[in-house]
């Protein structure tokens, strides 16, 4: 082990102490979630003429239910056991339940044509106009994505393809961000190749995603979008296309995940923010989250940017094991691009197998930026283990005139790791019961010749 940035930082102490896990706290954020109150009218796309026969176009029957729906101001939409195919996206109306049962699959086509007229949605962090996600809701209250059926995206084969040919795009986006140019004027779609979201909620209340499964996703996953009062609970995954974050949280409020099994080909779950000079410019940071009760498989457990620049307070992870190998656990980034915040973020009861590194904390993300550093501070991990880092077991990077605050770790062991700690340009840094590698015993007595 590389013991060179090997540092406790015991000073202020009587300022600044272990803090326990606040369970009052996130009982009070879980309480004031609300479930989605879903009328009593139920259809089901079958009796509409839905064919499950994974060949037949059903879009029309789909609208035909939503509009059923908001007919009858809300209910159930049922989608009984078979594959439907829908070439083109599911948009919601407020008070519906889409619930797909045991057995069904819903099948979306990859042509993204298919996915025009382009909606308001966000890339990256910048809000913009591009093709519509799979299934998407704006501006609607009570809805409901339930049942034990299966979401596939059909990812992995043209919208594969758009990968290699984002950047134009992106570099786009990132510069109307910069600028400020107005929201109407950011199309994008046919020719930027900004692949659309699976399933997206912008500016929703009141969300429940229960049971279901999410296979093969075009880019993210579960965008839960300037949304509030939302519960994700006994969702799986088989998402390992390019960019397939789980679960990412973006400018969102008063939010439970929990029991949760992933596998997907990026994090797991993300919490952001918004980017740059729009993130900033806005009053909305993600907060009040709490993830607990899950499995993780993929490339990071839970992460923190880098897209935060409207702030990221009050996260909760608590009880959580890994399914298998993490490029890393827990990992807070951002870089002097972003500004912003990272703050109140409490971590405990985490087992990990086998990491590249195990909890790592950085504001320089990737090198870049400079002149909006972001502030780090009040970070909490206790009861955390770890069988292997093949990196570092624990990584602490701030600025030197930016330094990162208040970190404290209680109860931490990582049985192997290659380098120990590297700790830098952080202050009251707390260390208690602390071991990376093996543990020291009594020493030993001095040989008597």
């Amino acid at each position: 082990m590389n013991f060179k940035y090997l540092i406790f930082l015991l000073i202020g102490c009587t300022s600044f102490s272990q803090n326990n896990f606040p369970s009052s706290e996130v009982a009070s954020i879980v309480e004031r979630i609300k479930l989605p109150v879903i009328p009593s009218y139920q259809i089901s796309v079958a009796k509409l003429g839905a064919k499950g026969d994974s060949i037949t176009d059903n879009k029309k029957f789909f609208e035909k239910a939503m509009a059923l729906c908001k007919k009858n101001k809300g209910g159930t939409i049922i989608v009984p056991r078979g594959i439907y195919k829908i070439n083109g996206p599911i948009h919601f109306v407020s008070n519906v339940n889409l619930r797909i049962e045991k057995g069904a699959k819903i099948k979306f086509s990859d042509n993204p044509k298919d996915y025009l007229p382009m909606v308001l949605t966000s890339w990256e962090g910048t809000m913009l106009y591009n093709y519509s996600p799979l299934i998407y809701a704006a501006d609607c209250d009570n809805i409901a994505i339930t049942g034990e059926g299966i979401i596939d995206g059909e990812g992995g084969k043209t919208w594969k393809t758009f990968k290699a040919k984002e950047a134009k795009g992106k570099e786009l986006s990132r510069e109307m961000n910069h600028t400020s140019a107005p929201i109407e004027n950011r199309k994008f779609g046919e020719g930027y190749f900004l692949r659309p979201q699976m399933i997206q909620f912008l500016n929703c209340k009141n969300i429940l995603v229960e049971n279901v499964r999410i296979e093969n996703s075009p880019f993210w996953c579960l965008h839960l979008l300037k949304s509030q009062s939302i519960t994700i609970r006994g969702i799986s995954y088989k998402s390992l296309n390019h960019n397939n974050d789980g679960i990412d949280p973006e400018y969102a409020k008063d939010v439970l995940i929990e029991n949760v099994d992933f596998d997907n080909g990026d994090d797991n779950v993300a919490i952001k923010a918004g980017r740059d000079h729009e993130g900033r410019a806005s009053t909305t940071p993600s907060e009040n989250i709490v993830i607990r009760n899950c499995n993780f498989k993929g490339l990071h457990g839970v992460v923190i940017g880098s897209e935060m620049s409207a702030g990221v307070q009050n996260v909760f992870v608590e009880n959580c094991k890994t399914a298998g190998y993490l490029k890393r656990g827990i990992y807070l980034k951002t870089n002097a691009d972003r500004g912003g915040f990272i703050k109140n973020v409490f971590v405990r009861n985490i087992t990990l197998d086998q990491v590249e590194d195990c909890l790592y904390i950085t504001a320089n993300y990737h090198g870049e930026g400079k002149g909006y550093q972001s502030e780090i501070s009040n970070i909490h991990f206790s009861n955390i283990s770890c069988n292997k880092a093949s990196e570092s077991g624990i990584v602490i990077q701030g600025f030197a005139d930016k330094k990162i605050r208040n970190i404290s770790l209680n109860n931490v062991e990582i049985k192997e790791a290659k380098n120990a700690i590297s700790n830098e340009n952080a202050e009251n840094v707390l260390m208690t019961d602390v071991f990376i590698g093996k543990r020291a015993s009594v020493p030993t007595a001095v040989s008597k010749n």
